[in-house]
């Protein structure tokens, strides 16, 4: 994305009445600024209204060949939404004044979903993500939810069907969040089970 392509997308990004603060104006261009592995697209998406006075979000999923669109309400194999609140009235439950909202949805390998642990590994990955990259960032919370699903009579799809959902939140401590979309990214690829960057899988021609 080009600059003037980000500029355009933070004069609109949550259609805010008021002029936008630089930190949040900074803090938007610097998520379209992360270096994403070539499987995962990302692209804006509209943000929540009235959690905050300045909003944006992005959406980020596996990508598929035949489009790089990514829909507000994404129902691909495995997606995720960061979106940035900024207050600027520094909200002191936030630590701060820069608050990320995550989540992630995933299907699941029903050998990987049956593993009792996999909540607790897949905060793990959030965790070790974020420290790793180095972000900046206070007031981590959230929750992982593994759910299956059977399906019966005429309904289309597997019998059993098996889903990961992450939700978290934090404050970022600088207005740098490129190291947390690209942190945000690489749960969304664990979660997916691409294999680490650099290594194709089995059977691949590529």
């Amino acid at each position: 994305m080009s600059d003037s392509e980000i500029r355009s997308l933070i004069s609109t990004a949550g259609k805010q009445q008021v002029s936008e603060p630089v930190a949040f104006k900074d803090a938007v261009e610097s998520m379209h600024r992360a270096q994403l592995r070539d499987e995962i697209s990302l692209g804006p998406i509209r943000p929540p209204q009235r959690l905050a006075p300045f909003s944006h979000a992005i959406g980020l999923e596996v990508a598929h060949p035949d489009t790089d669109i990514i829909a507000a309400e994404s129902e691909g194999d495995a997606f995720g939404r960061l979106i940035l609140l900024h207050d600027p009235g520094s909200d002191e439950t936030w630590d701060g004044d820069m608050r990320l909202v995550a989540y992630i949805q995933a299907d699941m390998d029903d050998s990987v979903a049956g593993d009792p642990l996999l909540p607790e590994v897949a905060w793990e990955w959030l965790n070790e993500g974020l420290d790793t990259i180095g972000a900046q960032y206070s007031n981590l919370g959230g929750t992982v939810t593994s759910t299956a699903s059977v399906r019966f009579g005429e309904i289309g799809g597997p019998p059993r069907a098996f889903q990961l959902e992450l939700r978290a939140s934090w404050t970022a401590q600088s207005n740098d969040l490129t190291p947390h979309v690209e942190a945000f990214a690489q749960v969304l690829a664990n979660v997916a089970g691409l294999p680490p960057a650099g290594i194709a899988e089995i059977g691949s021609t590529t």
